[in-house]
């Protein structure tokens, strides 16, 4: 036995506005150079990632993407420094998190 745990962060409404999917979301197009491509790869449409993208752009009020659009080259996107900051917060949180976490279980389930 050991603990599951879901973490994400919320806006002040309680909506969920970052977790593990934009955060996938995000590392693809970084790894892909694409939000399509990306999309395409965890299996959802383009628009829904689009809203994905869009939603916790507006909600931490800042921009994740460059976006370049298509033409005979093709388009693309590319993370911003902020959307790479986020993601490094991110990955801090949840570590820290299942750090204590686990402390919290070991104290509770396995020192008893």
């Amino acid at each position: 036995m050991n603990a599951g745990y879901s973490l994400w962060l919320k806006n002040k409404s309680g909506e969920k506005i970052f977790g593990q999917g934009p955060l996938s979301l995000l590392i693809l197009v970084d790894k892909l150079g694409s939000l399509n491509k990306a999309a395409q790869e965890m299996g959802m449409s383009y628009s829904k990632a689009t809203k994905i993208i869009k939603r916790t752009e507006t909600n931490l009020n800042i921009n994740l993407l460059d976006r370049e659009i298509g033409g005979s080259w093709g388009g693309g996107s590319s993370l911003t420094d902020e959307a790479m900051e986020l993601i490094r917060k991110y990955e801090r949180f949840r570590e820290e998190s299942t750090r204590e976490i686990e402390r919290i279980y070991n104290e509770i389930f396995l020192y008893e």
